[in-house]
């Protein structure tokens, strides 16, 4: 019994002076140049979704990107590393994304149908979110310092993100479309169709690099791709046109009027008061939409440094 409890007390000082152990090699980077990183990123936001594409058969990943449509986005970052290979990231992006069944290509193929349907949307992105950042070659690292050092990463989390579906009327005027309920949304005569909120929640997962060019500044490409849990970014969802008779009882008489100017604008011409479903399909509501952003940054760590602890040179790994 006495033999077993000193052994235990062996293994709990071991374990602690592990713990310190480790723990001090970290902060000679940590503390050296900062706990705390500012950083901006800018690059391209592409869009995923049911408008739009390329050749063939529709997508759910860069296959149907519409690079003549996609602009860029801008993000900002904080991040704080209670250790150097992980770090904890609050980050905002404003962004734009966009979508047009005119811009496929005419091949001849499956993406014919969709020129035909000829729908087409733009909406801002406003997104807020956290997320966690792993960094796997800093138990590989021999000494102290980061200037020089290529750092990849992977990083997964969770936000908030802002959209608003518009289109080009007539006139050339932007339309907001969720007002229009384009698709019957909260009309008794299609309960599967249900309103939408403009502000939901998203996940995201990605992968990238830094490379630091000082100890305090670096350069760096990341990847991010965000899951949704709407298939209305772009106000397409149900593979159906509703009966426009119905805009009248639910809108008022300007949204009616608009909504029947814009709930088809295919080039079919059909005998009847909507596109027979056999010959049209609006949208497919199996798969959610999605959107992703390639963004180069730049950034910063904040704090003074500590000459002291640069000095020591210990290793980052045992």
């Amino acid at each position: 019994m006495r033999t077993s409890l000193h052994l235990v007390r062996l293994s709990v000082l071991i374990f602690f002076l592990s713990l310190f152990s480790i723990n001090a090699n970290a902060q000679s980077i940590s503390t050296a140049n900062g706990k705390l990183e500012l950083g901006i990123g800018l690059g391209p936001m592409f869009f995923l979704g049911d408008l739009g594409g390329s050749a063939g058969v529709g997508k759910t990943f860069i296959k149907d990107l519409d690079l003549p449509l996609t602009k860029l986005s801008k993000s900002v970052y904080l991040n704080f590393y209670p250790t150097e290979w992980v770090g904890l990231r609050i980050s905002g992006t404003l962004g734009f994304v966009e979508g047009n069944d005119a811009e496929a290509p005419a091949k001849g193929g499956d993406e014919e149908d969709r020129k035909y349907r000829n729908l087409s949307f733009q909406s801002k992105i406003s997104e807020a979110y956290a997320a966690l950042e792993f960094y796997p070659t800093v138990f590989f690292e021999k000494y102290d310092g980061l200037q020089g050092k290529l750092r990849p990463y992977v990083l997964g989390g969770a936000g908030m993100f802002h959209f608003n579906p518009e289109t080009k009327d007539n006139s050339g005027n932007l339309v907001a479309l969720a007002p229009l309920k384009l698709e019957g949304q909260g009309f008794a005569e299609y309960p599967d169709s249900k309103p939408y909120k403009l502000t939901q929640k998203n996940l995201m997962l990605g992968f990238g690099f830094k490379y630091y060019l000082k100890e305090n500044m670096y350069i760096g490409l990341e990847i991010l791709h965000r899951k949704l849990f709407t298939d209305y970014v772009d106000d397409v969802s149900h593979n159906y046109y509703i009966d426009p008779i119905h805009f009248d009882t639910y809108l008022t008489p300007a949204n009616a009027a608009t909504a029947r100017s814009l709930y088809y604008r295919g080039v079919y011409t059909f005998p009847s008061t909507r596109p027979y479903e056999e010959f049209a399909q609006r949208g497919d509501p199996k798969q959610n939409d999605a959107y992703f952003s390639s963004m180069l940054r730049f950034g910063w760590r904040l704090g003074k440094s500590d000459a002291r602890l640069k000095q020591l040179k210990c290793p980052v790994f045992y």
